[in-house]
């Protein structure tokens, strides 16, 4: 296993994470993981795509295309802590998903506090785009995603200590 390939705290994941390399958002559900790509400087992240989850190998071999497909150096999974903090059924859950992805992905992994993102963001689909509720769920899982990795964005860009995050020549 790659030194680099753990669960790790912000400031050691942003070392961890080579420069130019992208992030991948990811929304784990029973059902399916909502994906989103940030830009390599890590200011934007964009929905991607929605896995339906079926079989893990599957699942892995998917993940594994969009990573080469997009350069990611790193993974941002969010974490469905309860509403005082703690982890619940479901964060212990996501927490067993991330181990085995770091392990079959070999990348460093964050955690992100995802309370109440999808709901988030579903309020804005209703309200301010006034969207039906068969599209509301062909979006859902990637646009949760997007606010996850956005919110991890914001909260690891200070820690690179005002570097730039684009790559070097050699990188290229």
């Amino acid at each position: 296993m790659s030194e680099n390939a753990a669960i790790l705290e912000p400031d050691a994941f942003v070392s961890a994470v080579p420069l130019g390399r992208r992030l991948l958002g990811l929304d784990v559900g029973t059902k399916t993981i909502g994906l989103a790509v940030s830009d390599p400087d890590w200011l934007l992240a964009s929905p991607l795509e929605t896995i339906r989850r079926r079989r893990w190998q599957e699942d892995v071999a998917r993940l594994q295309e969009i990573i080469a497909q997009w350069r990611i150096g790193g993974l941002v999974c969010g974490l469905p802590l309860v509403e005082k903090g703690g982890d619940g059924r479901r964060a212990q859950g996501v927490r067993q998903v991330a181990r085995n992805l770091v392990a079959a992905l070999q990348l460093p992994l964050v955690f992100e506090d995802e309370r109440f993102s999808t709901q988030e963001v579903e309020r804005m689909l209703i309200e301010e785009v006034d969207m039906t509720r068969r599209r509301r769920a062909l979006l859902i899982d990637k646009l949760a995603a997007r606010h996850i990795l956005q919110g991890a964005l914001d909260r690891l860009r200070p820690l690179s200590k005002g570097t730039s995050r684009s790559p070097t020549s050699d990188d290229r």
